[in-house]
């Protein structure tokens, strides 16, 4: 369960970077510090495109809420890996479409659970809550989801950019499956994860200049790798393709691809 912001504070760690906080600065936000930038700086001056893909993978959330609320009706959402608050957060996308909509949040970043307060707005008709927990949790995440979900009623699962951090597939397989086996038919599990297969000699400098840090080490996997992670789930069309080209907006459909996958799978 969420920790106090005291306790947040007494972690956090400013001179180690951390993945939330650099995508906080790609995406424009001021939630990061000087080791954060100065890494996220030399990423991008090898991969230039890092902030084009920060943004198309925040687009992606948008679409993918936008879809699981307005065409599918699914009123919970698990957002796991939530990542420091900026525009258009699961939550207000949601409750735009519906505003009794119900929203976990989960993330173990100390900077996160800091902001946890802009996370906790809601519209009066729904709710939103944070869980201070790491994917590697799952029981933990579905004990404390359980205080705002409904089980027995259909759940999207956000995985957005998190399973990066877990290097064995089959651990991050395993890792989605037991969040699936909690959930009842009929929800749904949506996953966005980064690419050698797009732009790869970059993103593999890119890569290796994260890793030699140290920060949470990280994969990067290929379309079919990120299929196999939704194991026996039925994929949404148009499966796993970029995260820009997934679904696009009326006018965007000729979006480049960026080297962030993007798909969606249905428990039946």
């Amino acid at each position: 369960m969420s920790t106090s912001g005291n306790d947040g504070a007494a972690k956090l760690d400013t001179g180690i970077p951390h993945s939330a906080r650099l995508w906080n600065y790609w995406l424009g936000g001021k939630d990061n510090f000087a080791v954060d930038r100065e890494v996220a700086d030399q990423i991008l001056a090898m991969v230039p495109e890092m902030v084009a893909s920060a943004r198309a993978d925040r687009a992606y959330l948008g679409r993918v809420v936008r879809y699981l609320a307005g065409d599918v009706g699914i009123r919970q959402f698990l957002d796991v890996g939530t990542g420091i608050p900026t525009a258009d957060n699961t939550h207000e996308v949601a409750q735009r479409v519906a505003p009794s909509s119900r929203i976990v949040y989960v993330d173990n970043d100390p900077m996160v659970l800091a902001h946890a307060r802009a996370l906790l707005s809601s519209h009066p008709e729904g709710k939103t809550d944070y869980l201070d927990a790491d994917l590697r949790e799952p029981s933990k995440i579905i004990e404390g989801a359980r205080n705002t979900l409904d089980f027995t009623q259909p759940i999207a699962v956000t995985m957005l950019g998190v399973l990066n951090f877990v290097p064995d597939d089959r651990d991050a397989a395993a890792l989605v499956q037991q969040l699936v086996d909690a959930i009842p038919a009929g929800s749904y599990v949506a996953i966005s994860h980064p690419t050698t297969e797009i732009n790869g000699e970059v993103m593999t400098e890119a890569l290796r200049l994260w890793n030699e840090g140290p920060a949470a080490k990280m994969v990067l996997r290929t379309a079919e790798q990120v299929k196999r992670l939704f194991g026996g789930l039925e994929m949404v069309e148009p499966g796993v393709v970029s995260c820009s080209q997934w679904r696009p907006d009326k006018g965007n459909e000729g979006a480049e691809a960026v080297p962030h996958y993007g798909g969606v799978g249905r428990k039946p």
